[in-house]
């Protein structure tokens, strides 16, 4: 079998069974999740007060729900995101966070 250099700036292939991977040499992205958690919670933020104004159509057509489930995402995404911030703060004073 003939072995092949890759090329500067080329991914690298790996062949495992009968599938091949390419491995790409990139950066970690967003590795404590606080940025994304502030996303996702914003958004259960925007959805609940997008939907305040339709409360009696939704409380009509039984879809009430919607509103609070808007509110617990929103709140479960405040948890989420002091749990993200600790946890960074633990990894950059070199320790690991309690689970």
């Amino acid at each position: 079998m003939w072995a092949v250099e890759p090329e500067e700036g080329q991914p690298v292939t790996r062949e495992i069974g009968n599938r091949t991977f390419f491995v790409a040499d990139v950066e970690p992205l967003d590795v404590d999740g606080v940025r994304t958690v502030e996303v996702g919670t914003a958004a259960w933020l925007v959805a609940f007060v997008a939907l305040l104004p339709f409360y009696g159509r939704l409380e009509d057509s039984g879809n009430q729900w919607w509103l609070w489930t808007c509110l617990a995402g929103f709140g479960l995404g405040l948890l989420g995101l002091e749990f993200c911030r600790r946890r960074r703060k633990a990894r950059a004073e070199g320790r690991e966070p309690a689970v």
